[in-house]
């Protein structure tokens, strides 16, 4: 009888040891599939991540590079949009008595250093027609644009006349976006013509603007086209700004 007990408690505690490995087993395994679906879980993440970064790296490329054709003058015709006088509104400077007070010669430097066209002298003489005028300052507010000529202030009212896209003899092209007196000073022109290497809305940061009484006229000019920058920045800052492009 006590065998027969000691038998029956031995079949019970290897029972017991055996239920408990499975458990064990059982847990192990369990623990391994988590695991396991974990880290398959984070490197699904990962790789997401990485292609939402890498498709957004290719995205922002792919815009610069559109932006910098169209700055460079190379665009479709149904790209171009109507613009607001107010894309050039605020107080800007003739960037001419920079030229001539030498603070532009490092802009000729850095042009003739990277081009086999011409030298730096070469440059400036091609900048100094090409940015001179009387006109030292503009201001633009709303429809209102003020020039600044000869310490003389001179005001006009002006209305949004259309664009018109020019072709180059290089080969690129270029919009001018125009404008048209409804009143003001004498002396003020009937048209202004913005020309800074925007097509569609936007904030200028800095233009070339023409202006005259002869709305075709001014499309043939080529040759002198002043360019204004923001007041506030100083030489060397819109130097910099120039090199930059």
């Amino acid at each position: 009888m006590k065998n027969s007990l000691t038998k029956s408690a031995g079949i019970m505690a290897l029972t017991a040891l055996l239920a408990a490995g499975c458990q064990s087993a059982d847990s192990s395994e369990a623990e391994k599939e988590a695991t396991s679906s974990s880290t398959a879980q984070a490197e699904t993440q990962e790789t997401e991540s990485n292609h939402d970064h890498d498709h957004e790296h290719e995205h922002s490329h792919a815009q610069d590079e559109e932006a910098q054709k169209i700055y460079d003058g190379f665009f479709e015709d149904s790209q171009v949009e109507d613009r607001p006088l107010t894309d050039w509104a605020g107080d800007w400077q003739s960037v001419y008595p920079l030229l001539e007070n030498g603070e532009l010669d490092e802009v000729f430097e850095d042009k003739a250093l990277h081009s086999d066209d011409m030298t730096a002298e070469e440059y400036k003489t091609y900048y100094t027609e090409g940015y001179k005028t009387d006109v030292e300052r503009v201001v633009i507010a709303e429809d209102q644009v003020s020039f600044f000529q000869n310490s003389k202030e001179l005001s006009g009212t002006y209305t949004y006349d259309g664009y018109e896209i020019l072709t180059y003899e290089a080969g690129n092209r270029g919009v001018r976006f125009v404008f048209k007196l409804t009143e003001g000073s004498d002396g003020m022109p009937q048209f202004i013509q913005f020309s800074d290497h925007g097509i569609s809305p936007t904030d200028a940061d800095h233009y070339h603007l023409y202006w005259g009484d002869n709305r075709e006229a001014l499309l043939d000019e080529v040759v002198n086209w002043p360019t204004y920058y923001p007041s506030e920045m100083d030489g060397h800052t819109i130097a910099h700004e120039m090199m930059a492009h």
